[in-house]
């Protein structure tokens, strides 16, 4: 990644949190090598899910941002679970830029812990907005991935560009899928 970010000294509390899940960090700087892993497959409640599994590499230590993708017919649209144990389902409202690429960008939040669920106060949260594209010219992605809060501002984000490495087949490397499932969506 060119860049990866963080909000004011107030945030990096929270993004510390975050880390513990896998959900965001704490850690930034410029010049990041980055990876990022997506694989298809049928989660244990039968839904067609897709892996984003983001690894940046920052001062020699691995820092990960774990997202799980389905589309839920109940909500009409697509949920992501965030960290390792989908803790957090956010609603993805899903668009195309004027650049022609994807544009991401999340809405409602809802807490899941065993029995315990609630939405999320987005007081407490932040809304991404992702915006991924392929550059005909460089013959690469870019992504630029911007958090913040309307109350507290910038969070946290990343922007850069990634190269496409496709795989033929196979099982989902350890460590790739969700500790827990949820399945409320």
């Amino acid at each position: 990644m060119q860049e990866v970010w963080r909000g004011r000294p107030f945030t990096i509390p929270f993004l510390y949190v975050g880390a513990w899940r896998r959900i965001m960090f704490p850690d930034h700087g410029t010049d990041i090598p980055f990876r990022v892993q997506n694989y298809a497959y049928v989660d244990g409640f039968g839904r067609e899910t897709v892996t984003w599994i983001r690894t940046f590499q920052i001062n020699s230590r691995p820092r990960r941002f774990d997202a799980y993708m389905i589309f839920s017919q109940q909500r009409n649209k697509i949920v992501d679970y965030l960290g390792t144990h989908e803790h957090l389902a956010v609603d993805i409202d899903l668009s195309v830029d004027e650049r022609g690429g994807l544009r991401l960008r999340s809405g409602e939040q809802r807490f899941y812990e065993h029995w315990v669920g609630f939405r999320f106060p987005l007081l407490f949260s932040g809304i991404a907005d992702v915006c991924e594209s392929y550059d005909d010219q460089q013959g690469r992605f870019t992504i630029d991935v911007s958090v913040s809060n309307h109350r507290w501002g910038r969070l946290f984000g990343y922007r850069g560009w990634f190269h496409e490495r496709r795989l033929s087949g196979g099982e989902i490397p350890d460590g790739i899928k969700p500790v827990r499932e949820e399945r409320r969506e």
